[in-house]
């Protein structure tokens, strides 16, 4: 398998088929490639999403990950609790992007958001809080709250919303959240998987890609 992780999105989505993800992502099917082209692709390109077979991770469970740099669109809207819902499952998302130190995390269940995080490096903002932080959070850092303004649900386009979101966070200066692109990394292992671990383990199949059109 190759991995990925660095200036990159990903969906994560537990116990499903690549062909529903792309489904519910209304992607146009464009057939198996190897992993090599497929992450490639996605790394690449704006328009793909390469959508990996199931591969075991936290909890016991197999994830199914879906990634490109379609997801970091701002023309595209990632929303969890809908996909979560029209799969009837627990879907994930994680973006990091080092240039510009953004990073966030959601994660949703059967139509139920549960976790929202995000976080602007350049100016030291928290953009989205949303539920509390889980053991894989507070390792990576997090602290247990942010107050005033919690519970904040990302907006539909988490990119286009980010300076309103800036703007709610002016309450929050007594607090102090410093996050990486390895923090991200740290969250996704324990609630799926890192993809960066993915590199030299055997592939169970070829991925799947999926084009906006």
């Amino acid at each position: 398998m190759v991995g990925f992780g660095g200036k990159q999105a990903w969906l994560a989505i537990r116990d499903t088929d690549p062909a529903r993800v792309l489904a519910a992502l209304g992607l146009r099917e464009l057939g198996e490639v190897s992993w090599r082209n497929g992450i490639d692709l996605a790394h690449l390109t704006d328009d793909r999403v390469a959508v990996t077979p199931a591969l075991p991770g936290a909890r016991g469970e197999k994830w199914v990950l879906a990634v490109g740099r379609y997801l970091l669109r701002p023309d595209v809207t990632v929303d969890v609790t809908d996909l979560s819902e029209r799969l009837q499952t627990e879907v994930q998302f994680f973006a990091t992007h080092r240039t510009t130190e953004s990073h966030r995390w959601q994660r949703a269940a059967q139509g139920s958001l549960l976790r929202a995080f995000g976080y602007v490096g350049q100016t030291g903002d928290v953009t989205s809080w949303f539920g509390d932080p889980d053991p894989a959070e507070r390792a990576a850092g997090l602290p247990a709250t942010i107050t005033p303004g919690a519970d904040r649900k990302p907006a539909a386009d988490p990119f286009e919303a980010e300076l309103a979101e800036l703007l709610l966070a002016e309450g929050d200066e007594d607090v102090t959240v410093l996050v990486s692109e390895q923090d991200v990394l740290r969250v996704a292992d324990g609630w799926s998987l890192d993809p960066t671990a993915l590199d030299g383990r055997p592939a169970p199949g070829p991925v799947l890609v999926g084009a906006f059109s």
